[in-house]
Order: structure tokens, then sequence, then C-alpha cells
């Protein structure tokens, strides 16, 4: 039973987060009535004899997990009076991308993006994984090709975008590390806490 919680839990590393202010970030953010959540753009190393579709199919679920996380992450500090900006939900905005063929059809610009969807902002993001973060995938591939290991490595990017400026106001980059059996949840959750110290849309 030990080595079973010792090998769920989550161990984060520690490494410095490195986040990006534009001069006019706090202002231009102010002025944020509704942003968006754009499905985060994930990628996983592959590994040697690895299954390529499969490995697409398993990015395609890591981003929806993360996108809903991070969804969820934002709605809970929107009830807690944290949140100053409302956010789209993610039906709306999953339909409307879709509608426009994003991203499997066609790309679109952050400004192109924020107009179709007609918020102030949006938050995009990217997540590089060295193994996939959902325990059923990560189950799967492992039996199937051996990918196992003593801990993931995840980096990620999230930047958001101002509307009437046409530009990223605030990235946050950071490196974490957990488990082969760590949860997006569980990632979200680390990751969120220690961007929204300093997100510009998020009150103390």
């Amino acid at each position: 039973m030990k080595y079973w919680i010792l090998a769920l839990a989550l161990v984060v590393g520690t490494g410095c987060a490195k986040v990006y202010y534009s001069p006019d970030a706090k202002s231009l953010a102010s002025r944020h009535k509704r942003i968006a959540i754009i499905p985060p753009k994930v990628s996983i190393t592959p590994r040697k004899k690895s299954d390529l579709e499969a490995l697409k199919e398993q990015q395609k679920l890591e981003s929806v997990n993360f996108h809903q996380e991070i969804y969820s992450w934002l709605l809970r500090r929107k009830m807690q009076n944290k949140l100053r900006v409302d956010v789209l939900d993610l039906e709306t905005t999953i339909a409307k991308l879709k509608e426009a063929g994003y991203p499997n059809e066609r790309s679109l610009t952050p400004v192109e993006l924020q107009d179709l969807l007609g918020v102030d902002g949006i938050l995009t993001s990217n997540f590089s994984l060295s193994k996939p973060m959902s325990e059923g995938g990560a189950i799967a591939l492992g039996l199937i090709f051996g990918v196992w290991g003593a801990t993931n490595e995840v980096v990620v990017g999230m930047e958001i975008h101002d509307r009437p400026k046409e530009k990223v106001i605030w990235s946050f980059n950071h490196k974490l590390s957990g488990s082969t059996f760590s949860t997006p949840a569980r990632l979200v959750d680390q990751l969120m806490r220690q961007a929204s110290k300093k997100m510009p849309y998020i009150s103390k």
C-alpha cells in the first residue's frame, strides 16, 4: 500500500517560473469584461516503437482534459470573488471554434480568435509532456509500449492576449515534474496556484 501511495503522489519541481508583464498589462486587463480559454496545444514526446496515431489521440485527450481543468479552476476563483472577469463557457467556445474549422482545418491568429468568440482577451496555453498525464492513457501506453518511468517532465507556457492592442500582455512559463500517475487536475491546480500569483485578472 505504501508503494502505491508513493506512486500516486504528485511531486512538483521547484524551478523558478518566468513571468512577463507588458508595461500596460494591469490597465489593459482591468478593461476586460469577458475572456475565453483556447484549447491547449499539447505535445507528448514520442518514444521508440510508439504508435504515432495513438499518440495523436492521447494528445487530443490531454488537451480536452487540460482545457476543462483550467476552466474549472477559474470558475472556482470566480465563485470566490477572486476573478475579476467573466469566462466564456466551454461549450460555446468549442462550438464556435469547431464551426470555424479551428484548429484542424485552419489556423487563426489571436485577434481572429478573439473576434470569433466576441471576447476582450484570450488565455492560450502549451503543454509539452514527456509522458501522458491521464492515468488511463499512461497505463495503456505503458502496457503496450513500455513507456514507464519515475517522473513526468511538463513544460508549460501560458499567455493572455489583449484584443484592442493586439498583443500579449502577460505570459507564464514553468517546468514541473510529477509521477507517471499525476493527473491533469493535480497538475493544473498546482500550475494555476503559481500562475495566479502574477495573473492580472486574479485579486488577492
